[in-house]
């Protein structure tokens, strides 16, 4: 299989596991540590902000390419095998009616909320600086 190939099936399985995530969180049998993570990982995956500018060269992608993965394989190990097939049905039928992306208005108080943060902890040190 071309390398090409390879990243493409990658990436629809990410896409597909990010959206597993949505359907765990609203199942009763998912853990309260797996929901919380999940629901961490939804809000950003789906956030139309991300923490990281992308227009910031080669910084911009690393939340997409390293972060949000790795976030999203952490919580899908999280999940119990029943809950985690179940949900990638779901998910499977789902990207299957090529449904509109939600959004996540969380995910963009989220994102502020670090940016907020980030900035004061500069803003104190850069005044203790002085």
């Amino acid at each position: 299989m071309p390398i090409g190939e390879k990243l493409r099936t990658w990436a629809r399985c990410v896409k597909r596991d990010g959206v597993t995530l949505w359907f765990a969180g609203k199942n009763p049998m998912t853990p309260w540590y797996a929901k919380a993570l999940g629901a961490l990982v939804v809000a950003y995956a789906l956030s139309p902000i991300d923490l990281i500018p992308d227009f910031i060269p080669v910084l911009g992608y690393l939340d997409d390419v390293l972060l949000l993965p790795v976030l999203i394989w952490l919580a899908v190990k999280l999940l119990p095998a029943e809950v985690l097939q179940d949900c990638r049905r779901q998910a499977e039928e789902w990207m299957q009616k090529k449904e509109k992306k939600p959004i996540s208005r969380a995910g963009v108080a989220f994102v502020i909320a670090m940016w907020l943060v980030i900035s004061g902890w500069i803003y104190m040190s850069v005044h203790n600086l002085f």
